[in-house]
């Protein structure tokens, strides 16, 4: 029988919980601006309950919006209320700090520099209330950089804690005055290290989560580095050969995959 291990830290972060009860207690039906949480299975389900994701305002099919965890630039907020529509703010309060960072460096006259994945809707929702940030996803885009007066540095809430130490490193050289403001949240922090603490100790590591998720992606990057590690969404997808010859199977998962989700997964490796 194989042994299952899972990350002492896992699954729903704070800020996906609050967002996914806010969506839950919110009587009747509602759209969300973009799916809730990077979690189609709970995306899925949350649609069932009459709270269903649109991709444009012009598509509001209900007169309330819920903003997703991940957030929104202003002026979409602003645009949905001049529509008429009710707009109920579910986005993460560390992604409301990094946001409220962002604009008082941008004020106080630094170049923004945002280390984090450029198509991501939380970076898009920092870049839209900002006049002329930069976004660097690696450490060569930030090793090109020219040099500034004054460098403010801001990160996605879920990046890779070691990436943007190495990146952060590398902005010192590039002015002499340079602000990196802590906006890593915790419960990142925790998943990773939770992560790096387990894959040495098994044979494989299983990562669950959405395959559009940046936080999920980035555990699976920590796993594979020590282990064989298969990034799955579902169950479903878990295959017997991966656990051949195996003694042990460590489970994590990202912070938008509910626990329904990670339960069915290590129901299914114990039964191989």
């Amino acid at each position: 029988m194989i042994k299952i291990i899972r990350a002492k830290t896992m699954g729903f972060c704070f800020g996906v919980k609050r967002a996914v009860e806010m969506a839950e207690s919110h009587p009747g039906r509602l759209n969300t601006l973009g799916p809730l949480i990077h979690n189609p299975q709970e995306v899925n389900r949350l649609a069932q309950l009459g709270k269903t994701p649109i991709d444009d305002l012009s598509q509001a099919s209900e007169k309330i919006i819920l903003i997703r965890a991940h957030g929104l630039p202003d002026f979409i907020i602003k645009r949905a209320i001049k529509l008429g529509l009710k707009v109920v703010d579910a986005t993460c309060p560390f992604v409301k700090k990094a946001q409220a960072l962002s604009q008082r460096l941008e004020k106080d006259g630094y170049q923004v520099v945002i280390i984090g994945e450029k198509i991501h809707p939380e970076i898009i929702g920092l870049v839209g209330n900002l006049k002329n940030p930069i976004v660097v996803e690696t450490l060569e885009e930030a090793k090109s950089l020219g040099q500034f007066k004054k460098l403010g540095v801001i990160a996605q809430t879920t990046s890779n804690t070691r990436l943007v130490e190495e990146i952060s490193v590398e902005l010192k050289k590039h002015a002499p005055e340079v602000k990196i403001a802590e906006t890593i949240c915790q419960a990142t922090e925790e998943h990773q290290q939770a992560a790096r603490e387990l894959a040495p100790r098994v044979d494989v590591m299983i990562v669950v989560g959405g395959k559009s998720s940046g936080n999920t992606r980035r555990l699976y990057q920590i796993c594979i580095e020590y282990v064989p590690a298969y990034h799955i969404e579902t169950a479903r997808e878990l295959k017997p050969e991966w656990f051949k010859n195996i003694k042990s199977a460590g489970i994590t998962a990202g912070a938008s995959t509910p626990d329904w989700v990670i339960s069915e997964v290590e129901k299914t490796i114990s039964g191989i």
